[in-house]
């Protein structure tokens, strides 16, 4: 791949950018306890709100290798069905992983730092491939629309303002979201879609959506079938104890449910009159349970519930892919492109999620989750000083005082942290796009990047 346009350039952003992040990690970044052998509360506990201070063990670095291993090969090779952008899919994920990683890591902990230092675990690696796989769905919108400096900058901005929503639904809010199906799938679709929309001049005058051929066809797949293995892994990463199970169980039925009301649409001529499948069909739809799943993963929704959550994600998501990919009135309304059908995927399935978390929220009771309740939901432990909350520290050891809220209003939390996920992203997209626009960014030769042919 020959980056023509921009050779110096791109040489000394990259090599300058490196420099940078390698100060920023000598002045600010350090160990945490549990990585030097003192044990400590881990940053997981403290972001979602569990307290229970154990030691971080080998099962953290294996959750990690199963989510890094989806993020680099699951979502490196989900693109290559495009006919003419096969490398050019793959080999800038790696750029964009390469840089979210330290990116994300100090602005993920920019809003935690203790001391004026960020504290970096395994966990840490772990919300730092979350991040990635946010800007991994966002270039899925932009793809050929940008140079590799417009796709840095990018990656800059929404991977900040994608820490900033996370602080504010997971510290503020309060909002349970194991699968992170809100603050990564919606925010990354919709951010993506709105960088789009404002790069619409730049998009090619020859289409390569659809077009594929047999070889990009196997590595797709590939990319999907690893996704598919993994997903339960990727929800259920950032759970504990017994939610951790939950997540891994609801996943793997929302997925084969999912996966069977796909195919068996995608035989039947009423999406296809040849009855034929389609690669892209297959890739989006068949992951959409896991999506979905994924807010109310680690909730008490049973196998049933899953289940159901699966096939209406299946269905969801692949009649948008035959009604609301491009060429549909939306899309050429707003010039938004969708080559690789992220909103069908994130953003819709995400939305699902979103849903169906706020519901099994509201629905929570401590009768089906005993006292692991306040562990699921934090803020609805009692306020300190009470006579509730003492009474749960009789039953619960270690327990931290809550805000006392009421299952309706966790609810309620949660679709308010759609709403400020979705503003994030609609704004915080459309902001840099237009940053992108600026006309000391070259874009002469861009297609020497976006295009396999040079």
């Amino acid at each position: 791949m020959h980056f023509t346009m921009e050779n110096g350039s791109f040489a000394l952003c990259a090599i300058f950018l490196e420099l940078a992040l390698c100060w920023a990690f000598a002045m600010f970044v350090d160990y945490t306890g549990e990585s030097i052998g003192i044990v400590v509360e881990s940053d997981l506990d403290r972001v979602r709100g569990t307290h229970t201070r154990d030691h971080l063990s080998s099962i953290y670095y294996y959750m990690f290798q199963d989510v890094h291993l989806t993020m680099v090969i699951g979502f490196g090779f989900l693109g290559t069905f495009l006919k003419r952008y096969g490398y050019s899919s793959a080999v800038p994920n790696l750029l964009i992983a390469a840089v979210t990683l330290q990116w994300a890591t100090l602005c993920q902990g920019f809003f935690q730092m203790q001391r004026g230092k960020i504290h970096v675990s395994i966990t840490n690696l772990l919300h730092a491939d979350f991040a990635t796989l946010t800007t991994f769905i966002s270039f899925g919108a932009v793809l050929e629309l940008t140079t590799p400096i417009q796709l840095i900058v990018m990656v800059i901005c929404e991977v900040f303002i994608f820490a900033a929503n996370e602080y504010i639904s997971l510290d503020i809010l309060k909002i349970s979201d194991v699968g992170v199906s809100m603050l990564v799938h919606v925010f990354g679709a919709y951010f993506g879609l709105m960088v789009s929309c404002v790069l619409r001049n730049n998009r090619p005058e020859k289409e390569s959506v659809c077009i594929t051929l047999p070889t990009p066809d196997l590595f797709s797949v590939m990319g999907t079938i690893f996704l598919w293995l993994f997903w339960p892994t990727l929800n259920a990463s950032l759970a504990q104890g017994d939610a951790q199970h939950r997540a891994v169980i609801n996943t793997y039925y929302s997925l084969a449910a999912s996966s069977v009301v796909t195919l068996a649409i995608g035989l039947s001529s009423f999406v296809d009159k040849k009855q034929q499948f389609f690669t892209v069909h297959i890739q989006n739809s068949t992951l959409a349970g896991g999506v979905a799943i994924g807010t109310a993963a680690d909730m008490m929704i049973h196998p049933f519930g899953a289940i159901i959550v699966g096939s209406i994600a299946g269905l969801v998501s692949i009649l948008g892919m035959v009604y609301l990919t491009v060429g549909s009135r939306i899309n050429r309304k707003f010039g938004i492109r969708d080559p690789c059908g992220i909103h069908n995927l994130h953003g819709l399935s995400g939305l699902i999620a979103a849903f169906v978390g706020a519901i099994a929220a509201a629905l929570a009771t401590e009768k089906n989750y005993n006292y692991s309740l306040y562990r699921q939901f934090p803020a609805r432990t009692p306020m300190g000083k009470t006579l509730d909350y003492w009474d749960l520290q009789y039953h619960v050891e270690n327990v931290q005082p809550g805000v006392g809220r009421s299952a309706l209003c966790q609810g309620a939390y949660q679709i308010a942290a759609l709403g400020t996920t979705l503003a994030f992203a609609v704004v915080g997209g459309l902001v840099t796009g237009l940053i992108l626009q600026l006309p000391f960014f070259n874009q002469a030769g861009r297609n020497a990047f976006t295009d396999d042919e040079p």
